[in-house]
Protein backbone atom coordinates (compact mmCIF):
# COMPACT_ATOMS: atom_id res chain seq x y z
CA UNK A 1 0.00 0.00 0.00
CA UNK A 2 1.02 3.49 -0.43
CA UNK A 3 -0.15 7.00 -0.22
CA UNK A 4 -1.09 8.48 -3.86
CA UNK A 5 -1.62 12.25 -1.74
CA UNK A 6 0.64 13.39 1.00
CA UNK A 7 3.28 11.47 2.15
CA UNK A 8 5.00 13.54 4.50
CA UNK A 9 4.36 15.46 8.36
CA UNK A 10 5.75 18.79 8.19
CA UNK A 11 7.47 19.50 11.66
CA UNK A 12 7.26 17.88 14.86
CA UNK A 13 6.44 20.90 17.47
CA UNK A 14 2.44 20.86 18.50
CA UNK A 15 1.69 19.05 15.27
CA UNK A 16 -1.63 17.27 15.34
CA UNK A 17 -0.77 15.13 12.35
CA UNK A 18 2.17 13.89 14.55
CA UNK A 19 -0.41 13.19 17.51
CA UNK A 20 -3.04 11.11 15.38
CA UNK A 21 0.36 9.32 14.07
CA UNK A 22 1.09 8.61 17.29
CA UNK A 23 -2.47 8.13 18.53
CA UNK A 24 -2.62 5.65 15.50
CA UNK A 25 0.54 3.84 16.03
CA UNK A 26 1.22 5.34 12.47
CA UNK A 27 4.87 4.30 11.14
CA UNK A 28 6.86 7.61 10.89
CA UNK A 29 10.98 8.33 10.04
CA UNK A 30 13.15 10.38 9.08
CA UNK A 31 14.53 10.29 5.40
CA UNK A 32 17.74 12.51 5.06
CA UNK A 33 20.76 11.72 6.71
CA UNK A 34 22.76 10.85 3.54
CA UNK A 35 21.84 11.62 0.03
CA UNK A 36 23.44 10.40 -3.03
CA UNK A 37 23.95 13.24 -6.73
CA UNK A 38 24.43 11.91 -9.72
CA UNK A 39 26.10 14.65 -12.33
CA UNK A 40 24.70 15.81 -15.75
CA UNK A 41 27.18 13.46 -16.60
CA UNK A 42 25.26 10.59 -14.41
CA UNK A 43 28.62 9.95 -12.43
CA UNK A 44 27.35 10.05 -8.41
CA UNK A 45 29.41 12.52 -6.44
CA UNK A 46 31.47 11.26 -3.77
CA UNK A 47 29.26 10.47 -0.70
CA UNK A 48 30.96 13.80 1.48
CA UNK A 49 31.18 15.83 -1.52
CA UNK A 50 27.45 15.26 -2.33
CA UNK A 51 26.47 15.68 1.77
CA UNK A 52 28.48 19.22 1.42
CA UNK A 53 26.49 20.41 -1.36
CA UNK A 54 23.13 19.34 0.09
CA UNK A 55 24.43 21.35 3.59
CA UNK A 56 24.79 24.16 1.38
CA UNK A 57 21.81 24.21 -0.43
CA UNK A 58 19.92 23.46 3.33
CA UNK A 59 21.87 26.49 4.57
CA UNK A 60 20.81 28.49 2.27
CA UNK A 61 17.38 27.90 2.23
CA UNK A 62 17.12 29.40 5.99
CA UNK A 63 18.92 32.00 4.75
CA UNK A 64 16.12 32.43 2.46
CA UNK A 65 13.80 32.40 5.17
CA UNK A 66 15.39 34.62 7.65
CA UNK A 67 15.46 37.20 4.33
CA UNK A 68 12.10 36.46 3.46
CA UNK A 69 10.68 37.34 7.08
CA UNK A 70 12.71 40.12 7.52
CA UNK A 71 13.23 42.20 4.57
CA UNK A 72 9.98 40.27 2.09
CA UNK A 73 8.13 43.68 2.53
CA UNK A 74 11.26 45.61 0.39
CA UNK A 75 11.91 42.56 -1.83
CA UNK A 76 11.38 42.72 -5.63
CA UNK A 77 8.36 40.60 -6.96
CA UNK A 78 9.89 39.49 -9.65
CA UNK A 79 13.12 38.32 -7.22
CA UNK A 80 12.55 34.27 -7.09
CA UNK A 81 14.17 31.86 -4.37
CA UNK A 82 17.26 30.78 -7.43
CA UNK A 83 18.38 34.14 -8.12
CA UNK A 84 18.65 34.36 -4.29
CA UNK A 85 20.68 30.93 -4.63
CA UNK A 86 22.57 32.44 -7.55
CA UNK A 87 23.83 35.32 -4.94
CA UNK A 88 24.38 33.18 -1.84
CA UNK A 89 26.48 30.95 -4.09
CA UNK A 90 29.51 33.28 -4.45
CA UNK A 91 29.78 33.76 -1.09
CA UNK A 92 29.43 30.14 0.12
CA UNK A 93 31.52 28.65 -3.14
CA UNK A 94 34.08 31.88 -3.32
CA UNK A 95 36.10 31.87 -6.36
CA UNK A 96 39.26 31.36 -4.57
CA UNK A 97 38.02 27.92 -3.82
CA UNK A 98 39.37 24.87 -6.71
CA UNK A 99 36.83 24.36 -9.52
CA UNK A 100 34.51 27.16 -7.90
CA UNK A 101 32.19 27.97 -11.13
CA UNK A 102 32.11 23.95 -11.37
CA UNK A 103 30.60 23.58 -8.08
CA UNK A 104 28.51 26.42 -8.00
CA UNK A 105 26.96 24.62 -10.82
CA UNK A 106 26.32 21.49 -9.42
CA UNK A 107 24.94 23.23 -6.43
CA UNK A 108 22.79 25.81 -8.69
CA UNK A 109 21.32 22.72 -10.13
CA UNK A 110 20.83 20.95 -7.29
CA UNK A 111 18.29 23.73 -6.25
CA UNK A 112 16.22 22.57 -8.80
CA UNK A 113 15.31 19.87 -5.87
CA UNK A 114 12.66 22.67 -3.93
CA UNK A 115 10.23 21.91 -6.93
CA UNK A 116 9.65 18.42 -5.55
CA UNK A 117 9.03 20.17 -2.10
CA UNK A 118 6.58 23.18 -4.22
CA UNK A 119 5.53 21.28 -7.29
CA UNK A 120 6.55 24.46 -9.49
CA UNK A 121 10.27 24.82 -10.45
CA UNK A 122 12.39 26.63 -8.32
CA UNK A 123 12.81 29.73 -10.47
CA UNK A 124 8.57 30.31 -10.18
CA UNK A 125 9.67 30.27 -5.87
CA UNK A 126 8.63 34.00 -4.88
CA UNK A 127 11.49 34.94 -2.23
CA UNK A 128 9.34 38.07 -1.27
CA UNK A 129 6.76 35.18 0.01
CA UNK A 130 9.15 32.27 0.80
CA UNK A 131 8.35 32.76 4.32
CA UNK A 132 4.98 31.62 3.55
CA UNK A 133 6.59 28.14 2.51
CA UNK A 134 8.10 27.89 6.05
CA UNK A 135 6.57 24.87 8.17
CA UNK A 136 6.30 24.27 11.75
CA UNK A 137 9.27 23.97 13.77
CA UNK A 138 11.00 20.65 13.64
CA UNK A 139 11.72 17.68 11.39
CA UNK A 140 10.09 16.35 8.66
CA UNK A 141 9.06 12.81 8.48
CA UNK A 142 8.21 10.55 6.27
CA UNK A 143 5.16 8.51 6.84
CA UNK A 144 6.03 5.23 5.93
CA UNK A 145 2.70 3.99 7.70
CA UNK A 146 0.88 5.75 5.08
CA UNK A 147 -1.59 8.16 5.93
CA UNK A 148 -4.50 4.93 5.78
CA UNK A 149 -5.22 4.99 10.19
CA UNK A 150 -4.64 8.45 9.86
CA UNK A 151 -7.58 9.61 7.93
CA UNK A 152 -9.83 6.34 8.95
CA UNK A 153 -9.90 7.97 12.56
CA UNK A 154 -10.60 11.54 11.27
CA UNK A 155 -13.39 10.21 9.11
CA UNK A 156 -14.54 7.96 11.86
CA UNK A 157 -17.06 10.63 13.49
CA UNK A 158 -18.27 11.42 9.87
CA UNK A 159 -18.83 7.93 8.79
CA UNK A 160 -21.13 7.33 11.94
CA UNK A 161 -23.24 10.27 12.49
CA UNK A 162 -23.26 12.16 9.23
CA UNK A 163 -25.38 11.41 5.70
CA UNK A 164 -21.93 11.23 3.08
CA UNK A 165 -23.36 11.88 -0.39
CA UNK A 166 -20.23 9.91 -2.16
CA UNK A 167 -20.07 10.43 -6.38
CA UNK A 168 -21.87 13.28 -6.41
CA UNK A 169 -20.53 16.03 -8.20
CA UNK A 170 -21.96 19.58 -7.68
CA UNK A 171 -23.00 22.07 -10.74
CA UNK A 172 -23.64 25.42 -8.49
CA UNK A 173 -23.62 26.54 -5.47
CA UNK A 174 -26.02 29.81 -5.19
CA UNK A 175 -25.98 31.64 -2.31
CA UNK A 176 -28.06 34.39 -0.77
CA UNK A 177 -27.24 37.82 -0.49
CA UNK A 178 -27.56 37.70 3.42
CA UNK A 179 -27.96 35.18 6.14
CA UNK A 180 -31.70 35.52 5.85
CA UNK A 181 -31.70 32.47 3.32
CA UNK A 182 -30.23 29.39 2.95
CA UNK A 183 -27.84 27.77 0.36
CA UNK A 184 -28.52 26.39 -2.33
CA UNK A 185 -26.45 23.93 -3.79
CA UNK A 186 -27.31 21.76 -7.30
CA UNK A 187 -26.34 18.97 -8.50
CA UNK A 188 -25.02 17.87 -11.88
CA UNK A 189 -27.84 15.01 -11.72
CA UNK A 190 -29.95 17.77 -11.33
CA UNK A 191 -30.67 17.44 -7.84
CA UNK A 192 -31.27 20.35 -4.96
CA UNK A 193 -29.57 20.65 -1.62
CA UNK A 194 -30.90 23.18 0.53
CA UNK A 195 -28.23 24.16 3.40
CA UNK A 196 -27.87 25.71 5.99
CA UNK A 197 -24.21 26.01 5.71
CA UNK A 198 -21.97 25.29 3.42
CA UNK A 199 -18.26 24.82 3.90
CA UNK A 200 -16.23 24.45 0.34
CA UNK A 201 -13.06 22.27 0.23
CA UNK A 202 -12.40 21.74 -2.74
CA UNK A 203 -9.08 22.27 -3.94
CA UNK A 204 -7.65 25.71 -4.87
CA UNK A 205 -6.59 24.76 -8.28
CA UNK A 206 -10.59 23.75 -8.43
CA UNK A 207 -11.56 27.49 -7.32
CA UNK A 208 -9.55 28.70 -9.92
CA UNK A 209 -10.98 26.54 -12.76
CA UNK A 210 -14.59 26.75 -11.99
CA UNK A 211 -15.39 30.56 -11.00
CA UNK A 212 -19.21 29.91 -12.62
CA UNK A 213 -19.56 26.99 -9.88
CA UNK A 214 -20.99 30.14 -7.46
CA UNK A 215 -24.13 32.36 -8.03
CA UNK A 216 -23.50 35.35 -7.76
CA UNK A 217 -19.70 35.32 -9.13
CA UNK A 218 -17.65 35.35 -5.76
CA UNK A 219 -16.72 39.08 -4.50
CA UNK A 220 -13.99 40.74 -6.46
CA UNK A 221 -11.68 40.27 -3.98
CA UNK A 222 -12.21 36.64 -3.21
CA UNK A 223 -12.01 36.07 -6.82
CA UNK A 224 -8.40 37.64 -7.15
CA UNK A 225 -7.12 36.31 -4.09
CA UNK A 226 -8.06 32.73 -5.61
CA UNK A 227 -6.16 33.54 -9.09
CA UNK A 228 -3.36 35.19 -7.64
CA UNK A 229 -2.23 32.42 -4.91
CA UNK A 230 0.02 29.40 -7.15
CA UNK A 231 -0.85 25.78 -7.53
CA UNK A 232 1.82 22.89 -8.21
CA UNK A 233 1.45 20.14 -9.85
CA UNK A 234 3.79 17.38 -7.69
CA UNK A 235 3.31 13.88 -9.35
CA UNK A 236 4.91 10.84 -8.23
CA UNK A 237 5.75 7.38 -9.80
CA UNK A 238 6.76 4.61 -7.26
CA UNK A 239 9.00 2.08 -8.73
CA UNK A 240 9.42 -1.40 -7.12
CA UNK A 241 12.04 -4.14 -6.99
CA UNK A 242 12.62 -7.21 -6.04
CA UNK A 243 15.19 -6.06 -3.33
CA UNK A 244 16.99 -2.88 -2.56
CA UNK A 245 19.71 -3.14 -4.30
CA UNK A 246 21.13 -0.23 -3.98
CA UNK A 247 21.59 -0.54 -0.30
CA UNK A 248 24.04 -3.85 -0.81
CA UNK A 249 27.08 -1.07 -0.11
CA UNK A 250 29.80 -0.76 2.73
CA UNK A 251 27.82 1.09 5.72
CA UNK A 252 29.12 4.57 5.26
CA UNK A 253 28.14 4.74 1.50
CA UNK A 254 24.58 3.87 1.89
CA UNK A 255 21.77 6.53 0.94
CA UNK A 256 19.15 7.62 3.64
CA UNK A 257 16.84 9.81 2.14
CA UNK A 258 17.04 11.66 -1.24
CA UNK A 259 18.85 10.80 -4.51
CA UNK A 260 19.25 13.38 -7.52
CA UNK A 261 19.91 13.17 -11.16
CA UNK A 262 21.13 16.45 -12.42
CA UNK A 263 20.20 18.04 -15.54
CA UNK A 264 20.85 14.62 -16.91
CA UNK A 265 22.49 14.74 -20.87
CA UNK A 266 22.28 10.95 -21.81
CA UNK A 267 18.84 10.57 -22.04
CA UNK A 268 18.44 12.82 -24.93
CA UNK A 269 15.14 10.46 -26.33
CA UNK A 270 12.96 10.55 -22.84
CA UNK A 271 14.36 13.27 -21.33
CA UNK A 272 15.43 16.21 -24.11
CA UNK A 273 14.87 19.25 -21.47
CA UNK A 274 17.16 17.33 -19.26
CA UNK A 275 14.38 17.64 -16.67
CA UNK A 276 15.83 17.23 -13.45
CA UNK A 277 15.28 13.78 -11.37
CA UNK A 278 14.75 13.20 -7.79
CA UNK A 279 13.77 10.31 -5.54
CA UNK A 280 13.35 8.94 -2.10
CA UNK A 281 14.24 5.62 -1.48
CA UNK A 282 11.88 3.50 0.90
CA UNK A 283 14.08 0.56 1.42
CA UNK A 284 15.28 2.68 5.02
CA UNK A 285 11.74 2.82 6.21
CA UNK A 286 12.04 1.68 9.91
CA UNK A 287 10.37 -2.22 10.62
CA UNK A 288 8.17 -3.38 8.72
CA UNK A 289 7.23 -0.42 6.26
CA UNK A 290 10.64 -0.72 4.49
CA UNK A 291 10.61 -2.00 1.10
CA UNK A 292 12.41 -1.90 -1.97
CA UNK A 293 11.09 1.20 -3.97
CA UNK A 294 12.30 4.19 -5.25
CA UNK A 295 9.45 7.05 -5.02
CA UNK A 296 10.26 9.49 -8.02
CA UNK A 297 8.54 13.07 -7.61
CA UNK A 298 7.96 15.39 -10.70
CA UNK A 299 6.42 18.89 -11.55
CA UNK A 300 6.24 21.63 -13.75
CA UNK A 301 6.11 20.79 -17.52
CA UNK A 302 7.66 17.17 -16.42
CA UNK A 303 4.63 16.04 -14.49
CA UNK A 304 2.09 17.99 -16.78
CA UNK A 305 3.69 15.78 -19.62
CA UNK A 306 4.05 13.06 -18.59
CA UNK A 307 0.17 12.71 -16.58
CA UNK A 308 -0.78 13.68 -20.72
CA UNK A 309 1.21 10.51 -22.17
CA UNK A 310 0.04 8.35 -19.22
CA UNK A 311 -3.22 9.25 -20.02
CA UNK A 312 -3.18 8.19 -23.79
CA UNK A 313 -1.78 4.87 -23.25
CA UNK A 314 -4.68 2.48 -22.67
CA UNK A 315 -3.40 -0.77 -21.49
CA UNK A 316 -1.20 -1.21 -18.50
CA UNK A 317 1.41 -2.70 -20.82
CA UNK A 318 2.05 0.20 -22.39
CA UNK A 319 1.97 2.30 -19.27
CA UNK A 320 4.57 0.21 -17.72
CA UNK A 321 6.81 0.30 -20.89
CA UNK A 322 6.51 3.99 -20.96
CA UNK A 323 7.64 4.54 -17.28
CA UNK A 324 10.49 2.10 -17.53
CA UNK A 325 11.86 3.34 -20.33
CA UNK A 326 11.79 6.99 -18.96
CA UNK A 327 13.28 6.00 -15.31
CA UNK A 328 15.68 3.16 -16.60
CA UNK A 329 18.52 6.10 -17.51
CA UNK A 330 18.53 7.19 -13.80
CA UNK A 331 18.03 4.19 -11.25
CA UNK A 332 20.15 2.08 -13.72
CA UNK A 333 22.50 4.38 -12.43
CA UNK A 334 22.35 3.66 -9.04
CA UNK A 335 25.31 1.69 -6.94
CA UNK A 336 25.27 -1.85 -7.55
CA UNK A 337 23.02 -2.35 -10.33
CA UNK A 338 23.52 -4.92 -12.86
CA UNK A 339 21.54 -5.24 -16.28
CA UNK A 340 21.60 -8.41 -15.99
CA UNK A 341 19.79 -9.14 -12.32
CA UNK A 342 16.68 -10.08 -11.99
CA UNK A 343 17.18 -7.90 -8.66
CA UNK A 344 17.57 -5.12 -10.32
CA UNK A 345 14.77 -5.41 -12.73
CA UNK A 346 11.13 -3.07 -11.28
CA UNK A 347 8.29 -5.79 -10.52
CA UNK A 348 5.36 -2.40 -10.04
CA UNK A 349 5.18 1.14 -11.32
CA UNK A 350 2.59 3.24 -9.75
CA UNK A 351 1.97 7.08 -10.85
CA UNK A 352 -0.30 9.56 -10.01
CA UNK A 353 -2.05 11.89 -12.78
CA UNK A 354 -3.27 14.61 -10.59
CA UNK A 355 -2.60 17.16 -13.27
CA UNK A 356 -5.28 15.28 -15.69
CA UNK A 357 -7.49 15.06 -12.48
CA UNK A 358 -10.63 18.22 -12.87
CA UNK A 359 -11.53 17.31 -9.22
CA UNK A 360 -7.83 18.17 -7.78
CA UNK A 361 -8.01 21.17 -10.04
CA UNK A 362 -5.62 19.71 -12.16
CA UNK A 363 -2.70 20.24 -9.87
CA UNK A 364 -2.12 19.41 -6.26
CA UNK A 365 -1.67 22.03 -3.67
CA UNK A 366 -1.05 25.78 -3.18
CA UNK A 367 2.19 27.80 -3.31
CA UNK A 368 3.59 31.36 -3.71
CA UNK A 369 5.23 32.10 -7.10
CA UNK A 370 7.36 35.85 -8.56
CA UNK A 371 5.13 38.00 -9.42
CA UNK A 372 2.97 37.69 -6.39
CA UNK A 373 2.09 40.92 -4.80
CA UNK A 374 -0.08 40.72 -1.58
CA UNK A 375 0.10 36.99 -0.72
CA UNK A 376 -0.36 37.32 2.80
CA UNK A 377 -3.69 39.05 2.39
CA UNK A 378 -4.89 37.02 -0.75
CA UNK A 379 -4.68 34.10 1.99
CA UNK A 380 -6.77 36.05 4.63
CA UNK A 381 -9.48 36.92 2.04
CA UNK A 382 -9.61 33.04 1.05
CA UNK A 383 -9.88 32.15 4.38
CA UNK A 384 -12.04 34.35 5.72
CA UNK A 385 -14.76 32.90 2.97
CA UNK A 386 -18.22 34.66 3.23
CA UNK A 387 -19.64 33.95 6.49
CA UNK A 388 -22.50 36.32 6.07
CA UNK A 389 -23.15 34.68 2.95
CA UNK A 390 -23.49 31.49 5.00
CA UNK A 391 -20.23 30.05 2.77
CA UNK A 392 -17.14 29.09 4.20
CA UNK A 393 -13.78 27.88 2.55
CA UNK A 394 -11.57 25.18 4.11
CA UNK A 395 -8.13 23.30 2.78
CA UNK A 396 -4.45 23.56 2.65
CA UNK A 397 -4.70 27.14 0.87
CA UNK A 398 -6.91 28.83 3.78
CA UNK A 399 -4.20 27.16 6.20
CA UNK A 400 -2.22 29.06 9.47
CA UNK A 401 0.77 30.61 7.71
CA UNK A 402 2.85 27.89 9.12
CA UNK A 403 0.88 24.74 7.53
CA UNK A 404 -0.16 26.39 4.15
CA UNK A 405 0.07 23.48 1.26
CA UNK A 406 0.61 20.67 3.65
CA UNK A 407 -2.21 17.56 5.04
CA UNK A 408 -1.48 19.72 8.76
CA UNK A 409 -3.06 22.67 6.89
CA UNK A 410 -5.82 20.78 5.54
CA UNK A 411 -6.85 19.73 8.57
CA UNK A 412 -6.45 23.10 10.94
CA UNK A 413 -8.53 25.11 8.34
CA UNK A 414 -11.27 22.09 8.45
CA UNK A 415 -11.03 22.75 12.30
CA UNK A 416 -10.89 26.50 12.01
CA UNK A 417 -13.96 26.92 10.30
CA UNK A 418 -15.94 24.41 12.47
CA UNK A 419 -15.08 26.16 15.05
CA UNK A 420 -16.09 29.57 13.75
CA UNK A 421 -19.21 28.37 12.30
CA UNK A 422 -20.38 26.87 16.22
CA UNK A 423 -19.34 30.46 17.43
CA UNK A 424 -21.47 32.23 14.87
CA UNK A 425 -24.36 30.40 15.67
CA UNK A 426 -23.58 30.10 19.71
CA UNK A 427 -23.70 33.87 19.33
CA UNK A 428 -26.73 34.27 17.84
CA UNK A 429 -28.53 32.26 19.94
CA UNK A 430 -27.29 34.38 22.67
CA UNK A 431 -28.22 37.49 21.30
Amino acid sequence: MVDLGPNWIHGTDNNPILELAKRTETSVGTLDSHSWVHTSAGHMLPPDEGDRYSTIIWDIVQQAFDHSNRLGAETDKDKSLLDFFRERLLEMIPSTESDHMSKREIVSSMAEMWGAFIGSPVSHQSLKYFWMEECIEGENLFCGGTYQKILDHVAAPALARADIRLCCEVEQIQYPSGTSSKVVVQLVSGEILTCDEVVVTTPLGWLKRNPSAFLPALPRPLTQAINSIGYGCLEKVYISFPRAFWLQVPEGQKVNGFIQWLSPTYSPDTNPHQWHQEAVELASLEGTHAHPTLLFYTFGEQSQQMASTLARLTTPEARTHFLRSFFHPYYSRLRNYRANSPECQPVEFVATEWSRDELAGCGSYCNFQVGLEHGDRDVEIMREGLPGQRVWFAGEHTAPFVALGTATGAYWSGEMVGKRIVEAYSSSESS
